[in-house]
């Protein structure tokens, strides 16, 4: 008795799975896609991030080369 409860149970539930199975596989592709896409780009906000790191790096050689001179209006 437990068993046939058990196994309706089961049959029931079983094309849930395989649905959200075929789901999963079928836009696995579109959501690798989409990752690579998002590596392959940069971002405004990391862009702006990258710029401000030249610029800070920039300045801090031009400093170091002004002291180097000796001046003193660095």
């Amino acid at each position: 008795m437990n068993i046939r409860i058990f196994l309706s149970l089961f049959m029931l539930l079983l094309p849930a799975c395989v649905a959200k199975t075929a789901l999963d596989v079928a836009t696995a592709p579109v959501k690798a896609g989409a990752k690579a896409a998002d590596w392959a780009t940069t971002s405004q906000e990391e862009a702006d991030r990258n710029r401000g790191r030249e610029m800070r790096k920039a300045e801090e050689r031009e400093r170091k080369a002004c002291k180097k001179e000796g001046r003193e209006d660095c």
